[in-house]
Formats: structure tokens, sequence, C-alpha cells
């Protein structure tokens, strides 16, 4: 299905084998994210917290709102974090050497999530927290190489592949997981120790074909030498300087140019719905809905298969009818699948959900990010990919913590999850007042 290219030292747009290198860290860290999406949720509902809750400070916790707070936490640290690393990254190209120290020890505080057992609340939380910062910065970087391995006319063409890449990745891990987990009793092992072994074995699929990854990425030295009144600073000082001060000024700049940021506004409002579904499906699935581990884990494994056609069909698509247009399409879409999911009670409405979550979800995100790439400076790639992540990560901090704090009130996670139309729907409002012609024009006067 995807060509196995020789590595190649060429850094020239659209090279087969620049991209597939760039895919192949999607099909690596999507290990990772099927996992924390798919059967950590699960094992931490059922064997870390229970079903009577977890008590803190005098106070009793379901499972999904403790889940809800450290998504929601994870996306507050990378917020803080992004651009300022971009900046540093772009100033002396070192996206790749970022993006290897990120997913490197995203994928060990993984692996180390084998090591926790019943009653390990803040452990579980903290080594999920610690590997999901990895995983959401080491994409700031990898984002960030998009408009370097892929010409405009190609963009939402690579960024669709790239995503299709990560469904196989990520799916075929899970599968081996599933299988795993399913036939536990045969194979001589608990539950739980097969669940932990399914977790750990995440980690290991990340870091390995992260190696692999780097063997075809490439990245031009840096041509620009740091300021005079820097260099008597220690290295790591002068570079954290010159980071927060191009932070700061791509901010002013940024903020020059109306059509961009309504797209940020846009994705940040429509993103916060869709990282909500995602990191609540399936701990929604088991607490709310009491389905079997089995069923939830078949469905996720079914939306990685069914978004790889998703991911390439709303390319298709963005080509024939445009982006914008194709984005719109997926969030109506979006909507209509929180307003189902409200009504659903069985396995089968749960699969059909997960259905339609599969065709939606690939799509909507590979042509947001493509879509972005085609408004912003390639010298300034990863310090404008770190806004991104602001934006995209400032949404993943409020939807998780509503429907935390809307589940812990009403002791239901079906008001929560239907409240989550009301971002598609503002976000849908907002992408139709973006000129993307205006916005790609303004970026020539971004140039650094």
């Amino acid at each position: 299905m995807f060509g196995l290219p020789t590595p190649s030292g060429s850094r020239e747009k659209d090279d087969r084998a620049t991209i597939f290198g760039w895919c192949i860290y999607d099909w690596a860290n999507s290990a990772y994210i099927t996992t924390a999406v798919g059967l950590l949720p699960i094992y931490f509902a059922s064997a870390i917290v229970g079903v009577h809750g977890a008590t803190i400070f005098g106070r009793t916790y379901r499972a999904d709102t403790l889940w809800g707070f450290a998504v929601g936490l994870a996306g507050a640290i990378s917020f803080l974090c992004a651009p300022v690393l971009g900046a540093i990254a772009d100033f002396s190209a070192s996206k790749k050497k970022f993006l290897t120290a990120f997913g490197y020890s995203g994928a060990l505080f993984c692996v180390l999530l084998f090591f926790t057992h019943t009653g390990d609340i803040v452990k579980t939380l903290l080594l999920f927290l610690l590997s999901q910062v990895g995983f959401v910065n080491g994409n700031v970087f990898y984002d960030a190489f998009l408009p370097h391995v892929a010409s405009e006319a190609k963009m939402d063409d690579v960024s669709g592949k790239g995503y299709a890449y990560g469904y196989v990745g990520g799916g075929l891990q899970f599968a081996i997981a599933l299988v795993l987990v399913s036939l536990h009793a045969k194979l001589g092992l608990s539950s739980e120790l097969a669940a932990r072994i399914g977790i750990a074995m995440a980690g290991v699929w990340w870091a390995g074909f992260t190696i692999y990854c780097m063997r075809f990425l490439s990245e031009a030295p840096a041509t620009t030498a740091l300021p005079e009144e820097l260099r008597s600073h220690p290295r790591w000082v002068a570079f954290l300087s010159l980071g927060i001060s191009r932070t700061y000024r791509t901010a002013r700049r940024a903020f020059r140019f109306k059509h961009l940021i309504i797209f940020l506004l846009a994705y940040m409002t429509y993103n916060e719905g869709i990282q909500t579904v995602i990191n609540m499906a399936t701990i929604y699935g088991a607490n709310e809905l009491h389905l079997p581990a089995s069923a939830l884990m078949f469905t996720l494994l079914i939306i990685q298969f069914v978004a790889i056609f998703g991911s390439l069909g709303f390319s298709k698509l963005a080509d024939r009818f445009g982006t914008r247009k194709a984005i719109i399409f997926g969030l109506l879409i979006w909507s209509a699948v929180v307003i189902y999911a409200y009504f659903i009670h069985s396995t089968k409405e749960f699969f059909a959900l997960g259905m339609i979550v599969g065709l939606t979800l690939g799509g909507t995100q590979a042509l947001s990010r493509s879509y972005y790439g085609s408004m912003v400076p390639e010298e300034a790639s990863a310090e404008f990919f770190g806004f991104y992540t602001v934006f995209s990560k400032f949404s993943a901090i409020w939807g998780p913590w509503a429907f935390a704090v809307i589940t812990y009130f009403s002791h239901s996670a079906r008001t929560a999850i239907v409240s989550l139309i009301a971002f598609f729907i503002v976000g849908l409002t907002l992408l139709l007042c973006v000129d993307e012609e205006k916005a790609r024009a303004a970026r020539t006067l971004c140039a650094f």
C-alpha cells in the first residue's frame, strides 16, 4: 500500500523519500494515541479507579472526571511551552532534535505505565500526563516539517497521507493489543496484565519507528548567528531568551493578519469539540453506557481503519470543492455525531457512531493542518506551528475540563457530550469568515 523508498539526502519539496519519512512518524506515535484513547482509559476506569470512584481531599470523583482534568492539564502545559520551543527550533534549525527528544521521552513514560496497579491513581495520571506532553509537543515539530516537505499544491494530499499512515500504524498496534486483551485467559495472563503489556507495547512501537523515521527526515543547518548581545550568555540561556523574544514578535505580527487569526480562533473552537470527543469517547462508553471493554476496543480498531479512507477521501473533496468547504462539511458531521451520542445505549449504536467518527476524524484534522500550513511563512514554520499548537492545546484544555465539570454536577456524561455541539457551531461560523487568499497573500509580510 505504501512504497518503501530508500533514504535520501534530498530536501526538495515533494521528494518521495522525505514524505515517506515524515509520514512514518505518524505511524509511530499513533500507536500511543490509539492506546491513550482506547485501552488506557478503560484500564484506568476499571482497574485503577474502579466503579466506586476515587476519593481525593474528601470528595469522590468518577474516573471520567479525573481523566478529563488530566487531558486538560496536558493541553495547558503544551499551551505554555509550544511557541517558545518552536521559535528556538526555527532559529537553531533543531526541529528534528526536538521531535526526537519529545518522541523518545513520551514513549518512555508510556512504557512506564506498565508498572501501574490498582489504586495507583496519582502515579497513573502523572505518567499519562508526561507521555501526553511528549506526544503533543512532538507533534509541534512534526507538523512544522509539513511546509518543508510538501509544496502548497501537494499539502492537502501529503497531510492526508500522514494521517492515513498513522491510522494504519496505530490500528495495527492496537489490533495486537486487542488480541492480547481478548485472549488473555488462553495466554495465561490476567486481564490487568494483558492491558499493561498492550500499553507498554505502544511505547516500544512509538520509539522503534521514530528511529526509522529519522533516517529519512532531514533539516537544513541554521544560517543565522546569535545576536551579539546574547553571545556572552550560556547557550541555553541565549536560546531561551531568543525563543521568548521571537515568540513575542511573532505574536505581534500574527495578530496583524486578520484572516490567519480568524482561522486560528475557528480551529481552536471546533477542535475543542473534536479533541473532547476523541479523548472521552472510550471512557464515555465504559462509565456512562456500561459497554464491555472488548466492544469499546473493537470499535476503536474499526475507527482506525475507516479513518484511513476518511482522511484520503477528504483530501479528494478538498481538491474538488476547496479545503474550507471540506472542513465545513466535516463540522456538520461532527455536530450530528454528538447529538447521536446523547441518545445511544447499545453496543451496535456505539459501533455505528464509531464508523461515522472514523470517516470524519482524519479528514477534518488533516485539512485543518494543511489549510493553516498554506498560510504561514515557511522560514518560521515551527514558530507558527507553535502558535497553531497553542490554539490547538488551548482548545484541548477547556473541552475536557468542561466535560468533567458538567459530568460532575449533572452525574451524567450525556449532558456533557451533547453540549459539545456549541463548539462546532461557533467554529463553523468563524470559519465562514476566513478569506484564505488574503491570508496567503499576507504571509510574505511575516518574513523574518
